[in-house]
């Protein structure tokens, strides 16, 4: 798992068939500190993160696979949840 902060959405006109009615986002990993680490991903959400959320991030293919229904899709990351940084 892995830390990371949502930069925006990802439109795209041609992409795998997969994606099809998948919301992507473009992820900048985060180090512990909060720094950037890395170059930006592109990721699966079916949570509604927004630019600037900071979101839970899994590279778990095989579980996004399952997310977009489709094993042979080349999904690779996905948001698992959104950080809440408010405190209480």
């Amino acid at each position: 798992m892995q830390i990371g902060r949502v930069e925006g959405m990802a439109i795209s006109t041609v992409k795998h068939k997969s994606f099809t009615g998948v919301r992507l986002l473009v992820v900048q990993p985060l180090d512990i500190r909060g720094a950037d680490e890395g170059e930006p991903l592109l990721v699966i959400d079916q949570l509604g993160a927004s630019r600037g959320d900071r979101v839970i991030l899994s590279s778990d293919g095989v579980g996004a696979r399952k997310m977009v229904g489709d094993k042979s899709s080349p999904v690779r990351w996905m948001v698992m949840g959104i950080c809440d940084v408010g405190g209480a």
